[in-house]
């Protein structure tokens, strides 16, 4: 799967990277295996309703990621996906990530799903993740985080 790369720093032209023309990048078919690995990735595979028309897919650092909810994860399930990342890291699909314009142009990455495909790359200590973009707002977010979601400037 071919993905899209960033270049530059944090702000508005990561935003811009993120969405730009020059990063975007088409979603190959998946195959699906036996196993653990392929549970999880039947799972993962499920259309988002949310990404269900983005087609493009980035590579989106993990350190921009804001993840505000824990994750509850199956070891196994982890273990399995470090294991297909090695092997074959195009049956992984990417997550959803809900990109958010602050109240003066700073830009927010929040993440929710994805909980194992997350964690399978943070063990791997992989710098970057596949993701969907998705454009949002501050009225998205706190469907999400309710009376929680903070001031972003």
């Amino acid at each position: 799967m071919a993905m899209a790369g960033l270049g530059g720093s944090g702000g508005a032209r990561l935003g811009a990277g993120l969405l730009g023309a020059g990063c975007r990048a088409r979603l190959g078919e998946r195959e699906e295996g036996g196993g653990r690995a392929a549970a999880a990735m039947a799972e993962a595979a499920a259309p988002s309703i949310h990404t269900q028309h983005i087609s493009a897919v980035h590579n989106v650092p993990m350190s921009i990621l804001i993840r505000p909810i824990p994750a509850q994860l199956e070891p196994g399930k982890v273990q399995s996906l470090m294991e297909t990342l090695q092997e074959d890291p195009e049956r992984v699909p990417p997550i959803d990530v809900l990109w958010i314009k602050g109240s003066q142009g700073g830009d927010y990455f929040y993440s929710f799903g994805g909980c194992h495909r997350f964690a399978a790359h943070k063990a791997l200590n992989r710098e970057t993740i596949p993701a969907k973009i998705i454009p949002s707002t501050l009225s998205d977010l706190r469907t999400y985080l309710g009376s929680s979601t903070p001031h972003l400037l």
